[in-house]
C-alpha cells in the first residue's frame, strides 16, 4: 500500500470510528449514571456524560489494527490503554494527583525501557529521567488543557497531525499513521464535543492518554545525527500551547497566592472565550495557533543547532509577552480591588 494512502486510511479509519463509537459512549454514559456534573468551578449547564476519552481510545486502537498495524509500536499502544483506564477511573471516582503522577512515572520508564525515550546524554539515567519529566509534563499539561469544550480534542488533533508529518519526513511511516489516526479521532470527537451543549466529555480517560501517545511519539522520532539536546526544544512547539497554558496558570496562581493544583477558571482558553465569545472560536484559536507552532517546530527540526537555539529564545520571550498579556487584566482588577478596599472602610468608620 503506498505511504500516502496508508496515513489517509488512519487518518479516516480514526475519524470514521469515533463517529460511530462515541453514541454508543453517550448511552453507556447515560445508562451507568457516569456524567460530569455541574458544581463548583464547573460552568456546563447540565449533567453531561463522560467516556468521551474511551470512545476516542477505542476509535484509535481499532483504527491503527484495521489499517496500518502499529505493532512496532506495541508497547506505546499498551500505556496509553492503561492510562485511559486509569484516567477513566478517576473520572468515577476521583484517584487524586499523586496515583496519576505515579502512572504518567511508570508510563514514561516503559517507554524508555522500550527504547522509544530521549536519547540524548551517554548516561542512561540522564535519559531517563528527562523522558520521564517529559511524560510527566506533556500529560498533565493535556489534562489541564481539558477545561473548555473543544479545547483538547482541537490542539490534540492538530498536534498529532503536525506529530504524523513530522514522522513521515523521517520515513517513519508506521509512527506517522498512529498519529494520524489519533488526529482523526480527536477531530473527529469536536462533532460531540462541541456540539451545543455539549453531547460528551473527553475526560481524563482522553486527556492522559491523548497526551502520553503525543509525548511518546515525539520521543520516538530518531533525531537528526549530532542534534543532541537541541533536539528539545525543535519539537517543543508541537505541544506548544499545552505548555504555555500550563506556565500560564502555575505562574497566575503562584504570583496571587492560589493553591497550584485545584481547579479554577484561569485557563488559556477562559481567557480567550472572554475575548471571542463562544468556545467554539476558542477551539478554532487553538488549533490555529496551535498549526503554526506545528509548522515552527517542522521547520526547526532538520535546521542547526545554532538556528534552533536561537528560534527558541525567540519564541519563549514570544510566550512570555502572550502570558503578560493574558495576566494583565487580572493584575489590573486585583489592584482595583485593593484600593477600593481602604475606600470602603473609610466610608463606614
Amino acid at each position: 500500500m503506498p505511504d500516502e494512502l496508508r496515513l489517509a486510511l488512519a487518518f479516516g479509519l480514526g475519524s470514521a470510528l469515533t463517529l460511530a463509537t462515541v453514541p454508543l459512549a453517550i448511552r453507556l454514559a447515560w445508562r451507568t449514571n457516569f456524567l460530569d456534573l455541574p458544581v463548583g468551578y464547573k460552568k456546563h449547564g447540565r449533567p453531561t456524560p463522560y467516556l468521551g476519552g474511551l470512545a476516542v481510545m477505542a476509535a484509535f486502537l481499532v483504527a491503527l489494527l484495521l489499517g496500518s498495524g502499529g505493532s512496532e509500536y506495541a508497547v506505546l499502544l499498551l500505556v496509553a490503554a492503561g492510562l485511559c483506564a486509569i484516567g477513566t477511573i478517576d473520572d468515577r471516582i476521583g484517584l487524586g494527583p499523586a496515583t496519576r503522577v505515579l502512572a504518567e512515572v511508570v508510563a514514561g520508564y516503559a517507554i524508555w525501557e522500550a527504547g522509544f525515550g530521549w536519547a540524548l546524554f551517554d548516561a542512561g539515567a540522564i535519559n531517563l529521567a528527562l523522558t520521564v519529566a517529559w511524560v510527566v509534563t506533556v500529560v498533565n499539561a493535556f489534562n489541564l488543557m481539558d477545561n473548555l469544550d473543544g479545547a483538547t480534542g482541537s490542539v490534540g488533533g492538530v498536534s498529532a497531525a503536525g506529530i504524523g508529518i513530522l514522522a513521515a519526513s523521517q520515513d517513519q511511516i508506521a509512527l506517522a499513521a498512529m498519529a494520524f489516526a489519533l488526529a482523526g479521532a480527536c477531530l473527529a470527537f469536536l462533532r460531540f464535543n462541541l456540539a451545543k451543549p455539549a453531547r460528551m466529555f473527553l475526560g481524563d480517560g482522553g486527556s492522559m492518554p491523548v497526551g502520553f501517545l503525543l509525548a511518546a511519539m515525539l520521543t520516538a522520532i530518531p533525531s537528526t545525527m549530532g542534534f543532541g539536546t537541541a533536539a528539545i526544544f525543535a519539537v517543543v512547539p508541537f505541544v506548544g500551547l499545552v505548555v504555555l497554558d500550563t506556565t500560564l496558570v502555575v505562574g497566575s496562581r503562584v504570583r496571587r497566592g492560589a493553591p497550584v493544583l485545584s481547579g479554577g477558571r484561569d485557563h488559556t482558553t477562559h481567557r480567550l472565550l472572554a475575548i471571542v465569545g463562544s468556545s467554539r472560536r476558542v477551539a478554532l484559536v487553538l488549533g490555529t495557533a496551535q498549526a503554526a507552532l506545528c509548522a515552527l517546530g517542522f521547520a526547526l527540526f532538520d535546521s542547526t543547532t545554532v538556528t534552533v537555539f536561537a528560534a527558541s529564545t525567540a519564541y519563549v520571550l514570544a510566550g512570555a509577552a502572550v502570558i503578560a498579556a493574558l495576566e494583565w487584566p487580572y493584575v489590573r482588577a486585583e489592584a482595583r480591588a485593593a484600593m477600593l478596599v481602604p475606600a470602603r472602610q473609610q466610608s463606614g468608620s
